[in-house]
């Protein structure tokens, strides 16, 4: 099942983990999770995101066992629940919970990783011919924001990405499953973000289609003073808005409905 482009998707946010920086522990069985992404589907997401361990700066690793035992059930669950043009997504780096989580029904796969961390998973996305989303990030997550350092991060981080999808397509993954995410918020400084963000066009030029991902983030509480994650809606549609207009083709997002209505006044604006 492909992805349509034909206009910028939503990806709306299922963690099923106790520790997410927003919505850790929201959603303490696989019945609760699979009520919140059906209703994040009623709201207007085209992609419904599930991850069992937390990538929040500090976060620490969670075997592969543990993510499958919070993951499957609700992806088994869920596809039962969806339509086939709905797509699932496994947010995880570890190439055996993302073939459990395609087995059980998932679509596509994300890793905030690029497949760096597990060869495995590049070998799996080209082996079953699913779209997958490489991220860049500096360092990991436990420590990633540390002391994150660039001299051009727009530039490096473009070099980065591009140098994965290249290699991913040399293991075999058709260009058009391939997508990119800069990464924001993943070993980079607020400044960093903003760079990325106004020179998006850079990253969307690289030929694929782009993943932006900022939905709640600290970088952005910091501008808008506002320390509660859950409060940064109106600050995550202004960066979908963005976007659209520059061209990134998936939005990833907590607040589903209120980022729907942003990319599709502004999808409206661009194509009257």
């Amino acid at each position: 099942m492909q992805l349509d482009y034909s206009k910028p998707l939503l990806m709306g946010v299922l963690n099923v983990t106790p520790d997410s920086f927003s919505d850790g522990g929201m959603y303490p069985s696989s019945k609760d999770a699979i009520t919140r992404a059906l209703e994040m589907v009623e709201q207007g997401a085209d992609i419904i995101d599930i991850g069992g361990e937390s990538t929040r700066p500090g976060a620490q690793r969670i075997d592969a066992t543990e993510q499958k035992r919070r993951v499957l059930d609700v992806i088994a669950g869920l596809r039962k629940e969806l339509a086939d043009t709905i797509h699932i997504s496994i947010d995880t780096t570890l190439s055996e919970v993302a073939a459990a989580a395609l087995d059980s029904g998932a679509t596509m796969l994300n890793d905030v990783s690029a497949g760096a961390e597990d060869e495995a998973m590049l070998n799996l996305a080209a082996d079953k011919n699913v779209p997958i989303c490489l991220m860049h990030m500096q360092g990991q997550p436990g420590t990633m924001q540390d002391n994150p350092s660039y001299e051009d991060v727009t530039r490096e981080v473009a070099d980065y990405l591009r140098k994965r999808s290249l290699h991913a397509e040399n293991i075999g993954i058709k260009k058009e499953n391939i997508i990119l995410d800069p990464g924001i918020g993943f070993g980079k400084r607020t400044q960093h973000n903003l760079e990325l963000l106004r020179n998006l066009e850079n990253i969307v030029e690289i030929g694929y289609p782009v993943l932006l991902g900022t939905s709640r983030k600290r970088f952005m509480g910091e501008l808008a003073r506002e320390e509660d994650p859950r409060k940064r809606m109106p600050a995550t549609c202004a960066t979908t808005a963005l976007g659209v207009v520059a061209g990134v083709k998936i939005f990833r997002v907590h607040d589903v409905w209120q980022n729907r209505q942003a990319l599709d006044v502004t999808w409206g604006i661009l194509n009257c």
